[in-house]
């Protein structure tokens, strides 16, 4: 299971200190057009492939977005069955309302 988060829930875990990663699953070019600082990239048809290698920790806690909350939904599905137990998805950076970086 992950837990659904709001974006004010998802910016306040990122200005707490705690140890947390980004996690963008939108394509390469629109990460490049605009995404949150901090954020890695792995574009959710490649979450089964790329997690393991890019993601070591399955403990971790790990905020993920997409553009719409259509995308974080699938990814944070799939990450959550592969074993990825502090998973929080916060939905589409179109609704983000802080900083975004180009």
């Amino acid at each position: 299971m992950y837990k659904q988060i709001s974006a004010e829930e998802a910016k306040n875990i990122m200005d707490s200190g705690e140890e947390h990663i980004i996690l963008d699953v939108r394509e390469q070019n629109e990460y490049d057009a605009g995404h949150i600082p901090g954020a890695i990239l792995i574009p959710y048809t490649e979450i089964e492939n790329k997690a393991n290698d890019m993601l070591p920790d399955k403990n971790a806690t790990i905020l993920v977005y997409c553009r719409s909350g259509r995308r974080s939904k699938i990814a944070s599905e799939s990450l959550a069955k592969l074993g990825y137990t502090n998973v929080k998805e916060f939905g589409g950076i179109n609704d983000w309302p802080y900083e975004i970086e180009k």
